[in-house]
Formats: structure tokens, sequence, C-alpha cells
């Protein structure tokens, strides 16, 4: 990270988070390693591995797991240095780490725990969190995957999609109907082993992020036991809100990063191409656009690290997490279209980073909730 402004407001230690970070991504992710792990479309097992070596998985997680107990602010600035680096890696980790592992340490019976959690820190345990279904996406309530109680077990059916990192998942985190008609009072989450009879997940192609790709799921009556049941039966809805806030916080923080890498990225080519004589970058067109990225950037990490000091302070700032994921991520889209332009046609060629740096982009404003979702729930928050 090349700007100043990049510590500012840091504490001695969040500062060290950035800098071994990137100096250990750069050693098991080299650039190279990138571009053709996205090619072929395989998960940086070398570099997740990594990061669970080095202890980052364990992060916000308890100590008596193996965990680190770290703040909010901690988390933000690790997702956005590893987002840096490359934001497939750090969707990678917040999959199994945030979306999935949070699930576990609030739902999951102290046995359950005590069986997932040290795997997990250690890298050697990976989630995947089902809830779209074909016909249900911001629309969680009315999900129809089902699960009716069997004796001391449930049958669980129904169809997911969309599922990040399900392919390499060892557990499933799954959102079900207990019952039927109840609408998001009749949620309830469990932890499904991938190797239970019935699962099937097959792989889908998307436009970007192809390191992590999305899943179909389908379950025909796959039993689970009643004790792997996270939180309460029926109570699924409350704890898939109560992870929103860190949810946001999280995609907003990796957004962050990326544009801090895109502005990087075209800036080093802005230097060295050359047009008429002069470097491009000394034109105003191309300066100006930098000005506006740069601009775009701060301030949406300006809003993500106010979001972190927030939830660390103790508050819920519903309002305010929406707020900046929708800036950071429609920012990052827009300075991820300003990249290409900059670099002109070698922009759009799959032999530089800048054309994965957009088709990267784009599901930011898509995935965890829609912009249109997050705008209305701020609309809602200000009693309209």
């Amino acid at each position: 990270m090349k700007r100043s402004t990049a510590d500012f407001g840091l504490t001695e230690e969040q500062k060290m988070i950035r800098e071994s970070v990137l100096c250990l991504l750069e050693k098991v992710m080299p650039h190279e390693k990138i571009q053709e792990l996205d090619e072929a479309r395989q998960f940086p097992f070398e570099a997740y591995d990594g990061l669970a070596k080095a202890g980052w998985l364990g992060l916000p997680h308890e100590q008596v797991y193996g965990g680190s107990d770290g703040s909010y602010k901690d988390l933000a600035i690790f997702v956005e240095t590893a987002a840096y680096h490359n934001a497939q890696l750090a969707s990678a980790y917040l999959t199994t780490v945030i979306y999935g592992g949070m699930q576990i340490k609030y739902g999951a019976s102290a046995q359950l725990k005590s069986e997932i959690m040290p795997g997990l820190i250690a890298g050697d345990i990976r989630l995947a969190l089902c809830i779209t279904e074909p016909e249900t996406g911001s629309d969680v309530a009315s999900i129809r995957t089902k699960a009716v109680r069997d004796g001391d077990e449930y049958l669980i059916s129904g169809q997911k999609v969309y599922i990040t990192c399900a392919h390499v998942a060892h557990h499933l985190v799954v959102a079900t109907k207990t019952e039927r008609d109840a609408a998001h009072k009749g949620i309830t989450l469990f932890l499904v082993d991938v190797r239970t009879p019935g699962i099937t997940i097959r792989p889908l192609k998307g436009l970007g992020r192809r390191m992590i790709h999305t899943n179909e799921v389908y379950f025909d009556e796959v039993r689970v036991p009643a004790s792997r049941m996270l939180g309460e039966l029926n109570g699924g809805w409350k704890a898939l809100m109560r992870g929103l806030n860190l949810e946001r916080l999280c995609l907003s923080a990796a957004a962050c990063g990326n544009m801090m890498k895109i502005i990087d990225y075209s800036r080093d080519f802005a230097i060295e191409r050359k047009q008429f004589g002069n470097r491009i970058s000394s034109y105003q067109a191309i300066a100006h656009k930098f000005a506006d990225m740069q601009i775009m950037s701060e301030s949406a990490k300006v809003m993500t690290h106010r979001v972190a000091d927030m939830l660390d302070a103790g508050e819920s700032p519903t309002m305010e997490t929406a707020m900046a994921k929708v800036l950071a991520t429609e920012n990052n889209s827009r300075c991820a279209d300003m990249g290409i332009q900059i670099m002109g046609g070698a922009g759009y060629m799959m032999e530089h980073e800048m054309q994965m740096y957009f088709r990267d982009a784009r599901v930011g404003s898509i995935g965890g909730g829609t912009s249109e979702i997050m705008r209305s729930i701020i609309a809602k928050q200000m009693k309209l």
C-alpha cells in the first residue's frame, strides 16, 4: 500500500497486522500464482493454509480454542489488507471464519464448538453458509429447504444456490424451515457434514471470483443429528440478523482493500505508459480519474473504519453498516471500471490483473444484501 494515509489512525498493533499480512501473502500467493489460480478456477489452498499457520483464522475467535479475541477494527484492517493482495482470498477467509464461523461461535453447543473451532482456526475445517435458494435471495424468510424431525435427527430436503466455497467446505451451515408457514419465525440453522449421504454439490461458473466460485447444493433427505442444531429451534432468523453488521463491515473492508490495489496497479501502469512523448499520468484527463478514485477509496475507508469503531464501542450501527457497504462496494466497481479506462486496451486483456479486479468487484453490490436492500434498510432507519 503506497499511500501515506493507509496507516493513519491505526494502533501500532494494527500497523503490524497490515505489514505482516502483506509480507506473508506476497510469499504464499505471488501475483503470477493469482492469475494462474483464477484462470484454472482453483481454490487458493496454499495461501489459505499460510494464513492458518500464521494464526490469522483465529483473529476474531476465542483464545480457548486457539484464537486471538481480536477487535472489530483489527478484523477490518486484516480483511482490507488481505483484499488489497487479492479480494478472492479475503472472501475465502470470510466464508469460513465469519459467515460460518460466527454461527458456530454463538450458536453451537459447547461440545460442538470444541469439535469444530480448533480445526477451523488451524485451517483443517472449512465452512460454507447456505441461505440463498433459486426463488429466495433477499427474501430470506421465504426459504423452502425444510427440516423435519425424525427421532433424534432431522431430515433436510431442498436446494441452495450461489453458495460460496461449498465445493471445498467440510461442513455447511444450512438455513432451513422447521415451521413451514411461520416466515422468519420458522427458520432453524444446522451444521451439516458434507460427507452425509444425500448431499450433492455442483459448481457454478460466474463472471468473477473464479477461485472461490459459487455452487448449487442439493439436500435429499439428509439426516442430521438434532445436536448439530445451531441456536434454538426456530431461532435461525435472529441468529442470521445478529451477524449482519459484522458481515457488512467485512464486505466494506474487502472493497476498500481492492480499491487501494486498483489505484496502485493502474498508477504504476500510467507512470510507465507514454503517449505523445509523455507519461499518460501527466495528462489531466488521466490525473483527474486518479483523483476521483482516491476520493472514492478514502471516503469508503473512513466510513468503514468508523463502523468498526462503533461496533467495538458496543453500538449497533445498522444504518451505518448499510451505508458503508453501499459506498464501498459501489465505489469499488467504479474504480475498477476507471482502472480499465486508464489502462486502455491493456486493462481489457487477460494478461493484466485489471480485468480480474473489474470482474471480482461487480458482485460486491449484490452479495451480502444488494445495494437496493441496503438503501431500503437505510430509509427504514430514517423512519421513512
